[in-house]
């Protein structure tokens, strides 16, 4: 319901726009596909440098695969990949969408990011990333955060 509500006011925006450009910086259709480990996780070989990715809405963690109809399934294979700073297990929880943009990979003709939170014992303050399963981008390793061993 939340979502509908957020693309019917999407809709009305993008109409009295001329041209609705996506604020995205980190979209690549270019990039290779990504190829799940025997754990159904994403295999992610490389660490980003940029503290933006993943953390800055404008900066999104890109998980296109395949599709899109199951809207959770490559949140999990990508963040049951991770692990804390020191290997330590996390736990994450979906907070809400936002930041509506234009997309062909939907059939509506927009995506939404999704936001998560990170938690794992010994933090002082949970993290928060955005997702996105509509396009495609080199998967990396989020700033401070592991690969889980």
């Amino acid at each position: 319901m939340k979502k509908s509500i957020l693309f019917i006011a999407f809709l009305i925006g993008m109409a009295s726009c001329s041209s609705t450009q996506s604020t995205l910086k980190n979209t690549d259709d270019n990039a290779p596909n990504l190829t799940l480990s025997k754990d159904n996780t994403f295999v992610i070989i490389e660490y980003s440098k940029d503290k933006k990715y993943g953390y800055d809405k404008d900066y999104p963690i890109n998980i296109f695969f395949n599709n899109t109809k199951n809207e959770t399934i490559n949140q999990d294979r990508f963040l049951n990949a991770l692990a804390g700073p020191n290997g330590e297990k996390i736990m994450f929880t979906k907070l809400e969408n936002c930041c509506p943009f234009p997309t062909k990979r939907s059939e509506l003709g927009a995506g939404f990011l999704d936001v998560y939170e990170l938690k794992w014992k010994g933090q002082k303050k949970p993290i928060t990333l955005y997702l996105n399963i509509y396009e495609k981008g080199i998967l990396m390793v989020p700033v401070g955060l592991s690969l889980k061993k």
